[in-house]
Order: C-alpha cells, then sequence, then structure tokens
C-alpha cells in the first residue's frame, strides 16, 4: 500500500509582490517518480526549490513523513536535507575536484566515515550509475550525459530518501537523455527512493512518471495532478491535453 511520503499543503509561491503560484496542494506517494511540469515560466524549479528548503513559502507548508519543514527547528530541517538529495540542471560539479573527490565531498562533510570508507562508498556510487574507472577524472574530460551521471552519483552519497532532479535531460542528445531516464528508473527500484522530477521532456514524462502535479502559468495555480499517462487519456483540460500531445491529436 503506497504511504504518503512529502505532502505539499496551501503552498503559495512569490517573489515580493509578484504571485508565482498559489495554493498548491498535492501528495508524493513513496516510491512515486514524481513530475512537476507545465509550460515554461510556470513556477516548476521554484517549487522544486520551496521544496528542498531554498525558498521559504509566502504561505504554506511542506510536509515529509507527516513532519512540517517549515515550522521545524533549523536542526530539524537540517537533518531533513540531508535525507534529500538534488540533481541541479547543470550537474554543479566542482571543476576542480575529481569525481571521487565530489562524489566524497558530502561524505566528509556530513558524516564520520573514515577514508578508506568512503572511498569505497564512492566507488559504489560511481557503479551504481555506470563510472566505475572514472573516479580520478575531472568533469571537464567527461561528456555531458557523464556529468549528469556524476552529479547524480553526488546526490545518492548520503543513502537519501528523496531525490529531486531540476530539468535532468537538459543539453542532452536523445540517446543519453533516453539512458538517463532508465537510470533514474533502475535506481527508484533498486534504492526503494522517492524522486521528484522537473521536466518538460514528454518523452522522459511518460517513460519514467508515475505522478505528476500539472502548474499553469495563467492561473497561478495547478490545474491537474495523477499519473502522465491516466492525463493523456483522460484529462479534459485543454491547457493539459495540450501540453501531453504537443499540440497533435493522438
Amino acid at each position: 500500500m503506497s504511504s504518503v511520503k512529502i505532502e505539499v499543503r496551501d503552498l503559495d509561491m512569490m517573489y515580493g509582490t509578484r504571485v508565482i503560484q498559489k495554493n498548491l496542494n498535492f501528495t508524493v506517494n513513496a516510491g512515486d517518480v514524481f513530475v512537476i511540469m507545465g509550460g515554461s515560466g510556470c513556477g516548476k524549479s521554484t517549487l522544486l526549490r520551496h521544496m528542498i528548503g531554498l525558498i521559504e513559502p509566502a504561505r504554506g507548508d511542506v510536509y515529509y513523513d507527516g513532519r512540517s519543514f517549515w515550522d521545524a527547528e533549523p536542526s530539524g530541517r537540517a537533518a531533513q536535507l540531508r535525507r534529500l538529495g538534488v540533481l541541479y540542471q547543470s550537474g554543479a560539479l566542482w571543476s576542480s575536484m575529481t569525481l571521487a573527490e565530489n562524489v566524497a565531498l558530502p561524505l566528509g562533510e556530513y558524516t564520520d566515515l573514515a577514508a578508506a570508507e568512503i572511498r569505497d562508498v564512492v566507488a559504489l556510487k560511481l557503479a551504481l550509475v555506470g563510472l566505475a574507472g572514472f573516479e580520478d577524472f575531472y568533469p571537464a574530460e567527461i561528456s555531458g550525459g557523464m556529468r549528469k551521471r556524476a552529479a547524480l552519483a553526488r546526490a545518492m552519497a548520503l543513502d537519501p530518501d528523496v531525490l529531486f532532479f531540476d530539468e535532468p535531460s537538459a543539453g542532452l542528445d536523445p540517446i543519453s537523455s533516453r539512458l538517463l531516464d532508465d537510470l533514474i528508473h533502475e535506481l527508484r527500484d533498486s534504492l526503494g527512493a522517492t524522486i521528484i522530477v522537473v521536466t518538460h521532456e514528454l518523452p522522459s514524462i511518460f517513460a519514467i512518471g508515475t505522478n505528476s502535479v500539472f502548474l499553469d502559468a495563467e492561473t497561478k495555480t495547478m490545474i491537474a495532478g495523477g499519473d502522465p499517462k491516466t492525463l493523456l487519456r483522460e484529462c479534459r483540460d485543454p491547457k493539459v491535453h495540450r501540453f501531453l500531445t504537443r499540440g497533435e491529436e493522438n
């Protein structure tokens, strides 16, 4: 039976007096690959930043396993953040560090593992994303798809309960994008993590998404939610239908 991992309640997002989105209410079940989708400028990445603690809501809250994030003490927020992994759109690897050093960074910062143990964990995480043997390479020495996978290995370093992906396919060719989608599915199945993905790429949405929320830039709120494939078949909202078909009738 599915259990609620994350709940967004009555969330309003604003920059100053400008409303980005309002009245957001949705749940993410444990084990979901949850897609935040919508047209350009609707606030997808902004919502992700609210969920990972980078931006405080104008109103509302985010609950992890039934516990409020924004009402928690700073120590409680910090503990929750260590249970999250984030893959940023750019990858955000440190260019002056090898792949192994990048992945080791959070392990050295947040664990008491010995250096040899950290090396073992780093080797395992890089192997999980298909980068065994690339420990001593620098980001500039590998392809864009490999950099995304290395950043994913770093996001998994602390064995997070929840992984966030901000436009993971951005800048990748179709083959690399498909391989990354396959990897996301494999990691969800093997690690049991809950995954939240910000994307507008239809192939990815239908390939990996099990649940979703659709943000509308015009009304500044969510107008649909659920399995993307079910929304494609059953949602009658013209904006959602147009987005999911790119304006082409099936």
